[in-house]
């Protein structure tokens, strides 16, 4: 029989055959994606190792001193986490809960902090860079839309180089995201393969290619599947907090959620979300749908981060150092509403060091500072927001938090 011919045949009639007649079209398409992902992964590889940095003018210390009992340390992004003020004002929103459950813990929480830049890839190269961007690098001028080398100093960043040369193991977590994974860090987690599911690539080309004739004939729905690996994404975090917690010497820990951001894949009790729910015929967000989605997971996610903190406090020997901290606010706002971030800082015996219009670009300069004897000078704190596809074509957005 053609293989075209059987794989058109309706599905409840010789499902043998259709096994054995479809086959070379399903390897076809794996094989399709094990090629594009390899390319992906070779594109984006550089020298690996402590000594690999991703910008010219990455701020390295050499001559960090290690304490006696080094503290574990937590980078905990929660990605489009908005501000207390925002969630209340703009979504009627009440998160003082959640704040005030982070104090009794004795986190400090910046009231008017705001991130630095208005899109996670620019966000994140500037914090664990320690600088803003166009000092980083000289390849982040306005006229360019290049990626690498912003790319490469995420996953190569002064932070990480810093931490690794003071003898830190470096942990980190799949996001299904390829360009801010770390995959050749100490310990890189990711979920059980075949609960997984797709990465966001895979789910682009199923949807994107001759592939999608597997979602057409009703095989395969890849918006479910790729609401399921971000569950399992998810899920893997906040299970392995334990382990992470209990790992033989000190650890520097990158843990990036793509949560509360879309998709909404969990309802405000845990449980799953069909993500197309809360998108129109073209894949956009009506605003009504983002919000109730938004806040929704958020609420979810409160809990599971509240767990996860008390998990760390109490199974930590040395008291660790944690933040949790958004990577840009909530979509669908002004421009400077978009940079209004949730930002949690717990610096145990460094608390009065924190203030509240602090910005991501200061958190590594402050830590190194306070525990290993950095000498980092602490920066202006700034906003900029940039448009796509020119993202480093920056614009200052004041901060005008409490009447400034």
């Amino acid at each position: 029989m053609d293989c075209v011919v059987c794989c058109r045949a309706p599905l409840d009639r010789a499902f043998k055959i259709h096994l054995c007649c479809c086959s070379s079209t399903f390897n076809t398409i794996a094989l399709a994606l094990l090629v594009m992902a390899a390319g992906q992964i070779l594109l984006e590889s550089e020298p690996q190792g402590v000594s690999a940095l991703g910008a010219d003018h990455a701020p390295i210390e050499d001559d960090l001193t290690v304490p006696q009992n080094p503290p574990d340390v937590y980078y905990i992004i929660l990605d489009s986490y908005a501000r207390e003020d925002f969630l209340k004002a703009v979504f009627d929103y009440d998160n003082s809960e959640f704040i005030t459950a982070l104090e009794d813990r004795g986190f400090y929480v910046g009231a008017c902090s705001q991130s630095n830049y208005v899109r996670t890839e620019i966000s994140l190269a500037s914090s664990l860079n320690m600088m803003y961007l166009p000092e980083l690098d000289d390849e982040f001028k306005p006229e360019s839309t290049a990626r690498r080398t912003l790319w490469n100093s995420l996953k190569h960043s002064a932070v990480r180089h810093n931490f690794e040369n003071m003898g830190y193991e470096t942990v980190n977590f799949a996001t299904g995201f390829a360009w801010n994974e770390l995959e050749d860090a100490d310990h890189f987690m990711t979920p059980p393969p075949f609960t997984s599911g797709f990465t966001e690539f895979e789910g682009l080309f199923l949807r994107t290619t001759l592939a999608k004739y597997a979602q057409d004939w009703g095989w395969v729905d890849p918006d479910a599947v790729m609401g399921q690996s971000f569950r399992d994404r998810f899920n893997n975090v906040f299970d392995s907090m334990g382990e992470l917690a209990n790992m033989d010497g000190p650890q520097f820990s990158y843990i990036h959620l793509i949560s509360p951001h879309p998709p909404f894949v969990f309802d405000a009790e845990g449980n799953p979300n069909y993500p197309p729910d809360f998108w129109n015929e073209q894949r956009e967000y009506p605003y009504d749908d983002y919000q109730r989605g938004y806040t929704g997971q958020l609420t979810y996610l409160n809990t599971k981060v509240l767990d996860a903190v008390d998990t760390i406090l109490a199974e930590s020997e040395t008291p660790p150092i944690i933040v949790i901290q958004g990577d840009h606010g909530a979509w669908m706002q002004p421009k400077d509403r978009r940079m209004w971030i949730f930002n949690a800082y717990y610096l145990p015996g460094h608390e009065d060091e924190l203030y509240p219009t602090i910005t991501p670009v200061n958190t590594f300069r402050l830590i190194f500072n306070a525990y290993f004897g950095g000498k980092y000078e602490m920066l202006e704190d700034v906003s900029y927001f940039s448009p796509v596809p020119n993202l480093y074509d920056f614009t200052e957005m004041p901060n005008n938090c409490g009447g400034k």
